[in-house]
């Protein structure tokens, strides 16, 4: 039985016999761009990056996690022990789809393959993965579909082209060098063959799903990634699905959304993504401490108050954020996170009126804060302003009315040739965000 799967999975990727630039061309379908106005009102999202290297816990060094094989410089022989310690015992996808519901987010993003070439489900062309290499003999990745269908959270896959285990990711890329321990030798059409039949395993295993997250492509800038292939083969496997690829550059044709890491879009503060800002929908994926996956020394967890601004300025940037934890070995997600999830579901019980559904408002993100929008309600989240009154200029707009959106009082305002001038008494100013609610004519 495993072996007529297999067969059916190598036959549907080696039929995509199309050119490679078939996506060139693509048009996306009713239910795709459905999808994207829902990826654009959903705002928020939890990204989990989760593995075998978590059993290692960074090793002592903080910002590793996920990365310790490279880092570390760590020989696949010796690497490959690592899974015989995995066994997640005390994961509960029931209880994480609650904590990303309560936390007010509507999509989980989960690893199903990282560098290392770990699969964290049953994969039937390499038994590299858990369900036939750790103790715990389970796909994680299947309860968690069944549990997402169950509780209505939208599931993404995050999947690395990158490979520093399969002895065709040759040549070798920046990364995964020499300390492997692989032959220097290896074919890349067999390696892309691997990755599409890995792809149509996911796709055709789980039901429908939000879309897949690509992440690798850097490793190799210049090699031929035969990446239209792939996308009509999702696209093809999966019509609605969204395709994203954290390759830091303008986005490729058939990809549907845009992603930005740890950066708001345009800003580019990390220095390696660029300021291009497609029409696609965007997002924007950011962790909650210092590292994407398990690091027992990463004490540099962000504040509530931080998430939720951080939360605030992508939305007033048009962007969703796709909000990173590293569960532990055990399977369990890190008190201090589930705490900071939980503070961010409060605010956003109260507050998700001016997130949900919104887009960048008329006006532009400044130092002081953002707008969002939904139709003639512009909200002005007011983020760091020690001042009385707030000058908003330009502003062309007629207002019909402008209240504070906690209790609905009236703020007095001023419309004239400078801007907007606002009155913000300081009984009136909310530490993490102060929200205005106007409403145009």
């Amino acid at each position: 039985m495993k072996i007529c799967r297999l067969l059916f999975l190598l036959v549907a990727v080696s039929a995509l016999t199309n050119d490679l630039n078939a996506q060139e061309g693509y048009v996306p379908t009713q239910e795709n761009l459905d999808n994207r106005t829902w990826f654009q009102d959903a705002k928020f999202g939890m990204f989990v990056h989760w593995g075998v290297y978590s059993v290692l816990g960074g090793g002592g060094d903080e910002g590793i996690a996920e990365w310790i094989m490279n880092n570390k410089r760590i020989p696949i022989k010796q690497y490959e022990k690592l899974p015989s310690f995995f066994n997640p015992i005390n994961f509960d996808a029931a209880e994480w789809v609650r904590m990303v519901k309560d936390a007010g987010m509507k999509y989980i993003t989960i690893t199903s393959k990282h560098h290392d070439g770990f699969a964290m489900y049953d994969s039937k062309i390499s038994d590299y993965n858990i369900v036939d290499k750790s103790p715990y003999g389970k796909d994680v990745i299947k309860m968690l579909a069944e549990e997402c269908r169950k509780q209505n959270i939208k599931l993404f896959f995050y999947y690395s082209q990158l490979d520093w285990h399969h002895p065709d990711y040759y040549p070798r890329g920046r990364t995964g060098q020499e300390f492997t321990g692989r032959d220097e030798s290896g074919n890349w059409e067999d390696y892309l063959e691997y990755m599409n039949t890995q792809l149509t395993e996911l796709l055709t295993n789980y039901g429908p799903i939000g879309g897949i997250w690509f992440d690798g492509m850097w490793d190799k800038k210049d090699a031929d990634w035969q990446e239209g292939k792939t996308y009509q083969l999702i696209h093809n496997l999966q019509p609605g699905a969204l395709i994203g690829s954290n390759h830091h550059v303008k986005p490729y044709p058939g990809e549907d959304f845009q992603m930005f890491e740890q950066d708001l879009p345009g800003e580019n503060t990390t220095g390696w993504q660029g300021s291009h800002i497609s029409e696609l929908p965007l997002e924007m994926c950011l962790t909650i401490n210092g590292s994407w996956g398990f690091n027992i020394k990463d004490q540099n967890h962000k504040s509530p108050k931080e998430l939720v601004q951080l939360l605030v300025k992508a939305a007033g940037r048009n962007a969703n954020l796709l909000l990173n934890v590293g569960p532990m070995p055990n399977g369990e997600i890190q008190p201090e996170h589930k705490a900071s999830l939980k503070a961010m579901g409060d605010w956003m019980d109260k507050h998700g009126e001016t997130i949900y559904g919104t887009r960048k408002g008329i006006v532009a993100a400044e130092d002081w804060g953002v707008s969002t929008q939904k139709g003639k309600k512009l909200y002005l989240h007011i983020l760091d302003w020690d001042k009385d009154v707030l000058l908003v200029q330009p502003f062309r707009e007629k207002v019909q009315s402008v209240v504070f959106f906690a209790d609905k009082s009236k703020v007095k305002y001023r419309l004239d040739d400078y801007g907007l001038i606002l009155e913000i008494p300081k009984n009136k100013k909310d530490e993490v965000d102060t929200i205005l609610e106007i409403t145009l004519k």
